[in-house]
Order: C-alpha cells, then structure tokens, then sequence
C-alpha cells in the first residue's frame, strides 16, 4: 500500500466517518441539534472535496495506485451509507431511499469486481448517467443533514426532492451497468 497525499486524504475521508457519526450521539446540552447538523455538513462537504481532489492530486504528482484506485470508491460508499443511515434515524429520508442507493452500490461494485476478474472491467466503467447520480446525492445529502433554510431556500424541501431524484437515477444507473455487463453474464452461464 503506497502511502502518498492521495492516500492519505482517501485513508482521512474514512477517519471522518466516526466523527461524522459520533456528533448525532453527542448529548443535546454539549451539542445543540443545529450546531450537530451543521457540522455534519461541513465535515459530508470536506469529505466529497477531498474525493474530488485526491483523484486530482493522484493524477498531477503520478501517484495513482491500484490501491489508491480500489478505496477511492470505497470511501465514498462508506460516507454516503453512513450519511444515508443517519438521515434514515433522523428522519430526513425513507428507509426504502436508503435501501435502494446502498443496495446498488453493493450491486454495482459486486459487478465491477466481478468483471474485472474476467477481464471485462471496461464494460462496467463509470458513465454519465452514474456521474449524473453521484452529483445529485453529493448535493441533496448535505442540505438533508443541514435541515434549515439557507438565504431563504428550504434546503429540507430541495434536498429531499433531490434525494428522490437521485434514487431514480440510482435505479438508472444500476440498469444501464446491468444491460452492459448481462452479455457477458450470459456467455458465462450466470
């Protein structure tokens, strides 16, 4: 496992997840709800900024990695089920919401790891319709957990329409990587 600044920030975005949580579990009277959402948001932000600049710094100072590669992803899966969960037991989303965007991305990276172990991995790439998915969550959660109006926008109201938005792409999504990838199930009698 090399460790670089890619890494690192990967292996921090993990670490936050604790932090992240544990705020919700923190008495009312040490930590207002306010102040808890408040800083579960900012912590969900710094940790989707650092998804975005870990791949940007892996790729300028050549420090990607095959490992850098696999908990990238991981990491993100492990905020956003975190982040999903949360906002289930506060209920700012539905449990059937949840189970849909963490289950396809169980699907989906069985199917990648799968693919990649027959060689077809190109096949189940990230596509626009996944970026489109990722995008639309990595905006609706953070204004579920801040849940208060902002400059006069109901960040409740658009980020629980956004997080509907993002379930159908979920289901999108996952249908596309499944159309892609059932020739090869197929050939492979599975």
């Amino acid at each position: 496992m090399p460790l670089n600044i890619p890494n690192a920030l990967t292996w921090a975005r993990i670490a936050l997840i604790p932090i992240f949580v544990g705020l919700f579990y923190l008495p009312d009277a040490l930590m207002p709800i306010a102040t808890k959402n408040l800083a579960a948001t900012l912590i969900f932000v710094a940790a989707a900024v650092t998804d975005w600049f870990d791949g940007y710094l892996a790729r300028a100072l050549g420090q990607t990695s095959a490992f850098g590669a696999f908990l990238d992803p991981v990491a993100d899966k492990l905020m956003v089920a975190a982040a999903l969960i949360l906002l289930v037991q506060l209920g700012r989303v539905d449990a059937l919401i949840a189970v849909v965007i963490i289950g396809r991305e169980i699907t989906i990276s069985a199917l990648r790891e799968w693919m990649a172990r027959v060689g077809q991995s190109a096949s189940v790439a990230v596509a626009y319709v996944g970026k489109l998915k990722t995008t639309a969550q990595m905006v609706a959660i953070p204004m579920l957990l801040f849940d208060a109006p902002l400059l006069g926008i109901d960040l409740s109201m658009a980020g629980e329409i956004l997080i509907y938005v993002a379930a159908a792409l979920t289901l999108w999504s996952m249908g596309y990587y499944l159309r892609r990838a059932m020739p090869l199930l197929r050939e492979n009698g599975e």
